[in-house]
Order: structure tokens, then sequence, then C-alpha cells
């Protein structure tokens, strides 16, 4: 009550029309209305002592130092916060048939999304999840996968937000998952650095071991076949 407080500072002490004004938020015409009793006529003033916004002691200093700007008192009693649960998202209802699609979607891109989340992004049930998945629900014969950000029903930064929620939940991959990976850049151009030969590592020196050695198998076979050779096939050659 802005312009009871006014009031009440107007006719119970002598502080400047400005201060009132800058406490009560009101503008200095205003309150200087307020003291001609042509603004407010008819409001009863109240108290800004009793109700707890100011104090003896903060009224006094103002009125000693007409420059200084009232400032409300801390109050007594702290309420805790009421932490308010967060419902489902709202879909309207132009995009609600398009729920299914956009499931279906995020169950095929992002397997690693708990239903929790799902139920998040999108606004629906755990049973409407769990239908889609187990291809129960009754429209699973029309049903086509349709990213839900293109259907507005999520943004992208909400998708991507979940996703690296679901990401960190994930366990690491084994070490030997993910087949053949690049070697760094400064371990490849380093002058000392050789090519590993082995099978497990798929480089290509194994490669070139292997041609290597079935080079010499051949080289023996016909070195054999030359010996066998006796001195009557020599003459003819």
């Amino acid at each position: 009550m802005p312009k009871a407080t006014a009031v009440w500072l107007v006719e119970n002490t002598s502080l400047t029309f400005d201060q009132i004004a800058d406490f009560c938020k009101l503008h200095p015409l205003e309150v200087k209305g307020i003291a001609d009793g042509e603004v407010a006529a008819g409001i009863k003033g109240a108290n800004p002592i009793t109700s707890g916004q100011l104090t003896h002691e903060e009224i006094e200093k103002a009125q000693k130092h007409p420059e200084y700007r009232l400032k409300i008192a801390p109050p007594k009693v702290r309420l805790p916060e009421i932490k308010t649960k967060r419902g489902p998202r709202y879909t309207p209802v132009s995009r609600r048939q398009d729920r299914p699609n956009a499931i279906l979607w995020l169950l095929r891109n992002h397997p690693e999304l708990k239903d929790a989340q799902i139920m998040r992004l999108v606004g629906t049930t755990k049973t409407t999840i769990q239908q889609i998945r187990e291809r129960t629900h009754w429209n699973s014969a029309s049903l086509s996968p349709l990213d839900p950000v293109t259907l507005g029903l999520c943004s992208q930064i909400d998708l991507d937000l979940e996703v690296q929620r679901a990401a960190k939940d994930r366990p690491p991959a084994p070490v030997g998952e993910g087949g053949q990976t690049l070697l760094p850049a400064d371990v490849s151009t380093d002058p000392g650095y050789q090519p590993p030969e082995e099978e497990e590592y798929g480089g290509y020196g194994a490669q070139r071991r292997r041609e290597v050695e079935e080079r010499a198998e051949a080289d023996s076979v016909f070195a054999k076949l030359k010996n066998l050779k006796g001195p009557e096939d020599e003459e003819e050659e």
C-alpha cells in the first residue's frame, strides 16, 4: 500500500517529499499532492513501523540527513522457499497427435534416454512409452518416427540437455569396442615412430609381413620342385 504508507509518513514525520517518494515508489509531485490534500484524501495512513517495513532508527536517520534514502528493514521471520514440483510439459491440442511419432523417434535415435526424460521432453505418460516400445500401441502400424524438435514439442536445448544427462549415467564402453582408431598426430609424426606389426592393431606392418612370408614360402616351394628335376629334364630344357 504505497499511498497509505506515504500518507502516514507525510503526517507523522519530517521526511522530504523525495525521500517518501523514493521509499513508496511514487512521484515527488504525487507526494506533494498528498501533503496538500489533493491526492489520497480518503486513504487512511498505514504505519510502516508496525508492519515491519521501517524502524524508528531508520526514520530518525533519514530526518537528520535529507539526502539519505530509506531502506526497508529486513524481515524478522524468514519463511522457507516453497519449491513447486514441476509437472508434465504442456502440449498444445494441435500437437498431441504427434506425440507417439516423437516418442518413437526418441526410442530409436536415443535409446539411452530414460522414460522420465522422454516424459519431460514430450509431455506423455510412462504407459504410452511402454506401449510404443513393445509395439502394443493402438496406432503402432501407422506411426512414423518424427523429430520432436521439428514438431515443436520441445526445444533443441532441452533435448541436448537430456541426452547429455543420459550419457553421464551410461557406463563407459569397453576398451576394445569401437573398432580401429587413428593415432594422435604427435605420435604418428614422431621420427622414431614405427607402425605396429601385430594383427590386433590392424597396421600395415602386419599386412607387409604376411606378403613377405607368403613370397618366401612360394620361393621355397619352387626351389624344391627344381631340385626334384632329373638330368634328362635339364637336357630337354
